[in-house]
C-alpha cells in the first residue's frame, strides 16, 4: 500500500512536470484555426479576450509545487491518494491535448470534458488540510476547465452550423455559470475555482462588450453571481 501510494504521488508530481512542458512541444498552438470548422470561427464571442490564457502559466506552477509538496510530504496521506487517482487521470490526457486540438477539434472537446470531470473528482477529494498545496491547485485547474470545456462546446456548435455564433455563446457561457456556481456551491471551500471561472467570464465581457453587448452582460451577470458562493467559500477558510 505504501509504495503504491508513492507511486502515486511520483507519477502526479512528473505528470505535472510533463503538462507544464506540453505547451513547449506543440508551439504553435493559439487556439483553434478559424477554417477548422465548416463554418469558420472568426473572433467567437464564446471565447474569453486572449490575455486570460495566462492562467496557464499559475495552473502550471501551483500543480507542479503542489504535487510536489504532496510527493515529499504527504505522499502516505490517504486523503492525498484519493486526490491523486483522477488528477492524474486528468493531467495524463492534458500532456496530449495539445497535439489533439491541433489534429481536431472534435476529439479536443471530448478530451477537455474527461479532463474537467476527472479534476473536478480529485477536487472534491482533495484533503480538507494541505489545501493551499492540494485543494486549491486543483480547484484553479478545474475551474479554468469548467469555462475552457464550455467554450469547446460553444465553437463546434456555431463552427458545425448548429447555432450561430451570438446564440452558442448565450448557451455554453450560461453553462459555465451554472456549473460554476453549482460546483463551488457544493464544495463550500478551495475559492481558487470559483476564481478561475469568474476569470474567464470577465474575460468574455472584455471580448464582447462592445461586438456581442448581450454575450457580455450574461458573462458579467454571472461573473457577479458566482461572486456569492466564492466569497463563502473564503470565509470558510
Amino acid at each position: 500500500m505504501a509504495n503504491a501510494r508513492f507511486a502515486f504521488a511520483l507519477g502526479c508530481f512528473l505528470l505535472s512536470l510533463l503538462f507544464a512542458a506540453s505547451p513547449f512541444v506543440i508551439e504553435d498552438f493559439a487556439g483553434f484555426d478559424p477554417n477548422q470548422f465548416p463554418v469558420p470561427q472568426e473572433n467567437p464571442p464564446v471565447q474569453p479576450a486572449g490575455y486570460a490564457f495566462a492562467i496557464w502559466g499559475l495552473i502550471y506552477g501551483w500543480l507542479i509545487l503542489g504535487t510536489g509538496w504532496g510527493l515529499f510530504q504527504a505522499h502516505r496521506d490517504g486523503q492525498w491518494h484519493d486526490m491523486r487517482k483522477p488528477l492524474a487521470i486528468s493531467l495524463l490526457v492534458g500532456v496530449g491535448w495539445l497535439a489533439v486540438a491541433v489534429a481536431s477539434p472534435i476529439w479536443a472537446s471530448v478530451l477537455i470534458w474527461v479532463m474537467l470531470l476527472a479534476a473536478l473528482a480529485a477536487l472534491f477529494l482533495a484533503p480538507v488540510d494541505d489545501q493551499v498545496w492540494a485543494a486549491w491547485p486543483v480547484g484553479l485547474y478545474a475551474g479554468w476547465l469548467s469555462a475552457a470545456a464550455c467554450v469547446s462546446l460553444g465553437l463546434l456548435t456555431a463552427g458545425y452550423g448548429v447555432l450561430n455564433q451570438t446564440a452558442a455563446a448565450l448557451v455554453f457561457v450560461g453553462l459555465a455559470i451554472v456549473i460554476g456556481c453549482f460546483v463551488q456551491s457544493a464544495l463550500a471551500r478551495a475559492p481558487t475555482y470559483g476564481i478561475a471561472v469568474i476569470w474567464a467570464l470577465v474575460a468574455v465581457v472584455v471580448q464582447n462588450l462592445e461586438s456581442a453587448p448581450l454575450v457580455a452582460y450574461v458573462a458579467g451577470g454571472g461573473a457577479l453571481i458566482l461572486l456569492v458562493p466564492t466569497l463563502k467559500a473564503f470565509r470558510a477558510m
